[in-house]
């Protein structure tokens, strides 16, 4: 049905260690056929594959030829590989386990900075016990308690941050991503001015190295990310801005923007930082005005719209954790979509 004019070509390195046997690719230009790579490395754990089509995509799966000779499909979807540009695409499948995401148990870590003890629920990607050669890019995320269990979340209802992902994931849509849900303690004084200041620097100084050590991140500013929504979405700003460094991107959603802050006077008064920001409310109401003003104030001090951030409207959303759900996919293709990934890196 779709054909191009011309032979369009692109190369997969699939990367898995394989052991026994080695590493085969199927697709869409012919499901019942085997196709080797064009180059194994030396360890064994990285198969190239030079692909051909007059096709500007195309769907395909890393299977395992076993010593046997048997033929095992990796995990998940059906994978997709866009031939419309250049760039070598990096894949990491998996052979066993589930297609779903899981979680770790509930973190405690004692905050010196703080004086109490933090709560972490952790979100692991499919694959990610099952191929130890893929590291990830991380988002955190404020409220960690409403993100993805009912039985926790405010008033029963949460983000569904899991089914989103996963969603997502089906579509090839994104990146597989680490979620760092960080438990609130006081909402009103740590997620503003000036409470949010060592909040920001226990995430910065405890969480994350934590995090980075336990965890096959990838870790670099350009993969880490932060996000929240209301007071969550005032902190995740402030840390973006306050920390470059760390954060390349912060996502906010219905944040309340100089009730408790500084931040619209910060961003018309200091120096361009090199964060981006995705900004987001309902309306009416839901911190509309206040979003917008943001928006504007980022624009007046030489921010680019779409390149260093971006602002949406969603027409009669409530403030409340189901509309932010509802619309999480968004901010999460922006950071981690194929398209985003290829011409800016992640988050970025």
């Amino acid at each position: 049905m779709y054909q191009t004019g011309v032979v369009l070509r692109r190369q997969l390195s699939v990367r898995y260690p394989v052991g026994a046997g080695r590493v085969v690719l199927r697709s869409d230009l012919d499901w019942d056929r085997d196709q080797e790579p064009a180059e194994v490395s030396g360890d064994g754990e990285t198969s190239t594959f030079a692909l051909e089509a007059r096709k500007p995509f195309l769907y395909f799966k890393p299977c395992l030829r076993t010593a046997a000779g048997d033929l095992r499909w990796s995990i998940g979807p059906n994978l997709l590989v866009l031939m419309t540009t250049e760039g070598v695409r990096d894949v990491f499948p998996y052979f066993e386990g589930s297609t779903s995401g899981s979680f770790l148990p509930v973190l405690e870590r004692d905050s010196a900075i703080l004086g109490r003890k933090h709560l972490v629920r952790v979100y692991l990607p499919p694959g990610y016990d099952q191929n130890p050669l893929r590291r990830y890019p991380v988002v955190y995320m404020q409220d960690g308690k409403n993100l993805f269990f009912p039985e926790e979340a405010f008033q029963g209802r949460g983000w569904k941050v899991d089914d989103a992902l996963a969603l997502l994931d089906t579509m090839n849509a994104v990146d597989r991503a680490v979620v760092v849900g960080i438990h609130s303690a006081d909402r009103m004084s740590e997620y503003t001015k000036p409470g949010y200041e060592a909040y920001a620097r226990s995430v910065v100084e405890e969480i994350k190295p934590e995090v980075d050590l336990k965890i096959r991140t990838l870790g670099s500013p350009r993969e880490t990310a932060v996000m929240g929504s209301s007071l969550g979405g005032v902190v995740s700003f402030y840390m973006a801005w306050e920390y470059p460094q760390v954060f390349a991107y912060a996502a906010c959603l219905s944040s309340t923007f100089s009730h408790r802050d500084d931040l619209i006077d910060r961003v018309l008064s200091e120096p361009k930082h090199a964060s981006r920001f995705y900004l987001d409310s309902g309306w009416p109401g839901d911190n509309y005005e206040v979003t917008l003003a943001m928006a504007m104030a980022l624009g007046q001090r030489g921010y680019r719209v779409r390149e260093d951030f971006l602002h949406l409207v969603f027409p009669r959303e409530e403030h409340d954790e189901q509309a932010w759900g509802r619309r999480l996919h968004i901010p999460l293709q922006l950071g981690l979509g194929q398209v985003s990934a290829a011409s800016r890196a992640r988050f970025i």
